[in-house]
């Protein structure tokens, strides 16, 4: 199958995006695309859980273009400092992308008993992604903007879509409440210019999920794991892997604007493109194969 190449066209130039977790996996390449896209973007990163090298890094690689903050979403106050930097830095957030979580593994880097580390994966991934919404519609609440602004939360097919053994009951619980959390958002915000969605990812190689699944495996299981993907093991170059990520997101998925608003819980394009025509609500499963080493 031959590349796809990007589809940089204007529709996210000057915009500003704000992503969660934008180090690694599904948020690093969310924060590439968007900017290859002309976007200008604030990520963050987990203060003493992430490399502050990394962080360096990536900032460097669009300096002009991005800008990196501290955040503990298990803190209220800690959300709001880092949008609140944000705007300082580029004067409005228009996309708002929940993509920061712990997994049955990492979380472990956050307490010591499994009790306390439930707790931790809750705070984080269920309740710290509500206030990080509620400050988002907090601070557009006043706002005139040409176009629709975009709230998307990441969850995933193991708790927003389905159910999946062998995962701690808080990850799954955390992210079906996150999929939920995306419906009745949606719903308070019919009238208003933010559209809401949740992208449920399915098997992609990042370090969380080699954390909490793949390393536990004998390799001839994870051969086997692999090759159980519906769409097999990804070989593609690496522009392209980064590429099917947010394709899958819907992110560059530009179309007219105008059209029916409406709830709908399955299927639905998510897209960050102001112009875009979203049916406001949806959770979008993404159940690809299992993406190659970044």
């Amino acid at each position: 199958m031959a590349a796809r190449p990007l589809d940089c066209r204007d529709s996210l130039a000057g915009r500003v995006a704000f992503v969660t977790g934008g180090l690694g996996g599904i948020g690093r390449a969310c924060v590439e695309s968007l900017v290859a896209h002309g976007t200008l973007v604030a990520f963050t990163y987990a203060g003493g859980h992430d490399a502050a090298d990394a962080v360096g890094e990536l900032v460097a690689t669009a300096p002009d273009q991005l800008s990196a903050h501290a955040l503990d979403l298990r803190f209220d106050a800690s959300i709001r400092r880092s949008l609140s930097e944000a705007r300082d830095r580029w004067g409005a957030i228009d996309i708002l992308i929940n993509n920061a979580a712990v997994g049955t593994a990492t979380v472990a880097t956050y307490a010591d008993s499994a009790a306390e580390q439930d707790s931790a994966m809750l705070a984080i991934n269920a309740d710290g992604t509500l206030k990080m919404c509620q400050a988002f519609v907090e601070i557009n609440a006043a706002r005139t903007v040409d176009g629709a602004l975009k709230l998307i939360n990441i969850s995933s097919v193991g708790g927003g879509v389905a159910v999946f053994p062998g995962f701690r009951l808080s990850d799954g619980m955390s992210k079906a409440a996150v999929a939920f959390l995306t419906r009745q958002l949606a719903a308070e915000l019919t009238d208003s210019m933010i559209d809401v969605f949740a992208v449920c990812p399915g098997a992609t190689n990042t370090a969380m999920f080699q954390a909490s699944t793949l390393k536990p495996m004998s390799q001839e299981r994870r051969e086997a794991f692999v090759a159980s993907m519906p769409k097999g093991p990804a070989d593609r170059a690496h522009r392209d892997r980064l590429h099917r990520h947010i394709s899958r997101l819907g992110l560059l998925d530009p179309a007219p604007r105008g059209g029916d608003r409406r709830l709908d819980g399955t299927g639905c394009p998510s897209r960050a493109d102001h112009r875009a025509t979203p049916l406001n609500g949806g959770i979008r499963p993404t159940p690809a194969g299992l993406a190659a080493d970044r």
